[in-house]
């Protein structure tokens, strides 16, 4: 894989993949809305251009590879990429989303390259504490979110870029579903004590409703559609059945999943 295009190349995990193809002597293509090379899931017209002539392909559809109209951006394009040649596609999807289901096959149906198609089905990103929308509460000392008792295993996102990377240029991955996973299942509580201690103050966790979550979050401007969408989908993921660990780093990677522990330690201590 000499050339591979990383889509939303400055996000949480396509600055990361970025970074870990270039360290090993690939070309990359950081795709994205404002930069060099210009892509944007909102304008098609930017897809043919960004993928002429790339081996490979790392997809992180926004906001949510479950959203709506998902599939049918998924559909144009795995028909453009089969049109480019591209030889190889990893797309990034959630773990136990049946609507990300949905347009992980319309992907690999317009591709019509199944045993060349990787998914990765990731948990509930670690960085959601250190550089999402959760993050002002860390430094508040709350943690307002819906989720209640429900454990999740949080997943470090420098992992997630080793798997991708390593799925991108080593061959014996095509047509397998990954599902990446932290080593442990922790509550939100669980979180909020182990920010407490990397942060060395309190931090406690604020269970929110779903209707409460998607008022809070059209509070700070969100559309009110996108906002319940968004809310509802949160819901749905922790109601408990995405409550167990995977193998899935270990598989692609030879090591150990990165506890949510050290996580907290290295991204509010370092």
């Amino acid at each position: 894989m000499s050339t591979i295009l990383v889509t939303a190349a400055t996000g949480k995990t396509g600055r990361r993949v970025a970074d870990r193809l270039a360290a090993r002597g690939v070309d990359v293509r950081a795709g994205s809305r404002k930069g060099a090379v210009r892509f944007d899931w909102e304008d098609e017209s930017t897809w043919g251009p960004a993928l002429s002539g790339a081996d490979a392909a790392y997809l992180t559809y926004y906001p949510d590879l479950a959203a709506p109209g998902a599939p049918e951006a998924m559909r144009a394009f795995g028909r453009i990429a089969a049109e480019q040649g591209v030889g190889r596609l990893v797309v990034l999807s959630g773990r136990g989303e049946p609507d990300a289901v949905v347009a992980e096959e319309a992907l690999r149906s317009a591709w019509g390259a199944p045993e060349r198609l990787t998914v990765i089905r990731a948990a509930f990103f670690a960085q959601n504490f250190s550089e999402g929308a959760l993050t002002d509460g860390v430094r508040a000392g709350e943690i307002h979110f819906p989720g209640g008792d429900t454990a999740e295993p949080w997943v470090d996102a420098d992992d997630l870029a080793d798997v991708v990377a390593t799925v991108l240029l080593e061959d014996g991955h095509g047509g397998k579903i990954h599902e990446v996973t932290g080593p442990s299942l922790l509550t939100l509580a669980e979180v909020a004590a182990e920010l407490g201690r990397a942060t060395g103050k309190e931090v406690r966790y604020v269970p929110l409703t779903v209707a409460e979550y998607a008022s809070a979050l059209t509070e700070y401007g969100m559309p009110a559609g996108e906002a319940e969408w968004l809310a509802g989908l949160f819901g749905f993921l922790l109601d408990g059945h995405n409550a167990s660990t995977t193998d899935g780093v270990r598989r692609v990677l030879g090591r150990e999943a990165r506890p949510f522990g050290e996580f907290a330690a290295g991204a509010w201590q370092g």
